[in-house]
Parts: C-alpha cells; structure tokens; sequence
C-alpha cells in the first residue's frame, strides 16, 4: 500500500483522482429548481496536492450573480441566505460574465494539472451542480470542465468519517470550526467545504499509510 501511495503521489493529483481535478463549489440561489430560480452566488476552491501526496485548499474564485432574465425569487430563500438581490454593493455580474470567471481558471487548471476533465465537490454537490449546468445551458457556454453528472459529496464522506451530515456539525466534527455569522455566504460555505474534503482525504491516506 505504501509504495501504491508513493506511485500515486508521483503522478500528482490526476493520478489519485483517476484524471479528474476537484474542485469545490457552492451555490447560493433564490430558490431550489435551477431552471426557475435565480442563481445569485458561485465559489469555486482548488484542490491542491503538495509533492507528498497531501491536499489542502488553493486559490478561491468568486463571483455575485444578477438574476437572469424571467428568473423567480422566492423569498423565503432569500430570507435564509440574507441576499438582497437589488444591494447596490453586491457588484453582481450577468450570467454570461460570471461563468467565464469562475469556470476559465478551473478549465486552465484542469489543462495545468494534466487532468481530463473537473469533478464538483460540494455538500448536496448534485444541487451545486444542477445550478452549474443550468446557467451554462442558457448561457451557451461551450467549455464547461465539470464532469457532467459523476460528483464528490463532503455529505457521504463526512457521514462516513464523522457521522455528521451537516456541514456546520461536520466542520466542527474535523476540528475545522464554524461561523454562523459567515455561513451562508459562497465563499465561506466552499472554502469551508474544501478544508473539509481534504481533511477527509488526507485522514484516509494517513490511515493507510501508518
């Protein structure tokens, strides 16, 4: 097994995740159905691995989103994530623009790591990713680099490892804390995620080797 590690490691992180890059994404939106409810947040967190085989969480891309055209708001949603769509600060940017800056990097990333394509890590990572694909579906975007239905879910994993299916319990399970006052938010949710997931990997491995 260890020497299985080692080879492993050598081939950096498309050798231990069978050529796919995760990486972490949350969603905050206006609602629960990607085909009617407006995405409004999107964070994107690489995954990195050191040259010993351990990952840890890379550079964060962020990005408000406007409402798209004919989307529907509802407003308990809202009421839940404390988004006001209309905050002259959000400095929110149509779908169109949006997508091309959070997924462009993931694509070079994708490339830079000699990968095939992204895998989407979240928790609840099929929602994350049903509001993904719907925004790339009215945008027309032609390089999505996600995987187009295969996901990793820090819900299963930190079910397996923690016996928690929160993310805040599960995050405070790994010893990762938690901010209800930053919750909720895209950035906090992925990069929170993200230290998750990789605690989770990296016990494995560490389990393994020993």
């Amino acid at each position: 097994m260890e020497n299985q590690d080692q080879d492993t490691a050598q081939k950096g992180i498309a050798g231990r995740f069978r050529g796919f890059l995760p990486v972490v994404v949350d969603v905050e939106t206006a609602g629960f159905d990607p085909q009617r409810h407006a995405l409004l947040e999107i964070a994107a967190v690489m995954i990195r691995m050191d040259a010993d085989g351990w990952l840890a969480p890379g550079a964060t891309h962020a990005c408000h989103v406007l409402p798209f055209l004919g989307s529907e708001l509802d407003q308990s949603a809202l009421a839940f994530n404390k988004i006001d769509p209309e905050h002259p600060l959000r400095d929110a940017l149509a779908e169109r623009h949006a997508l091309p800056k959070i997924l462009d990097p993931i694509r070079k990333a994708v490339a830079s790591h000699g990968c095939n394509r992204a895998i989407l890590v979240g928790h609840n990572a099929h929602f994350d990713l049903g509001f993904v694909k719907a925004a790339v579906d009215r945008n027309d975007y032609k390089r999505n680099p996600f995987h187009a239905f295969s996901v990793f879910d820090t819900v299963s994993l930190a079910g397996l490892a923690y016996g928690q299916t929160v993310l805040a319990k599960a995050a405070q399970a790994a010893g990762l804390g938690w901010d209800n006052s930053a919750a909720h938010s895209a950035i906090y949710d992925a990069e929170q995620t993200a230290r998750l997931f990789c605690t989770i990997v990296n016990r494995w491995r560490a389990a393994t080797i020993s």
